[in-house]
């Protein structure tokens, strides 16, 4: 199985310091086929919440992220 393209790892030494980082990567367009991002492989929804969201509701979302890479 192929590492994931983006992953918390790698987002937590570009971002140090408190909370869960971003998984954003400035490449913001939407994959029509899948609904989600093609930079950070978030759906808008997820997008649009993630300022609000707390650190484990952000956690899960990485989860997803790194899943959808893999699908």
């Amino acid at each position: 199985m192929n590492a994931p393209l983006i992953n918390l790892r790698d987002a937590r030494e570009r971002h140090p310091g408190p909370g869960v980082p971003s998984p954003c990567v400035s490449i913001c367009e939407l994959d029509e086929r899948s609904s989600s991002c093609k930079g950070c492989y978030r759906t808008l929804p997820e997008i649009a919440t993630w300022s609000a969201l707390a650190d484990a509701e952000k956690l899960v979302i990485w989860e997803r992220i790194e899943a959808r890479q893999s699908a």
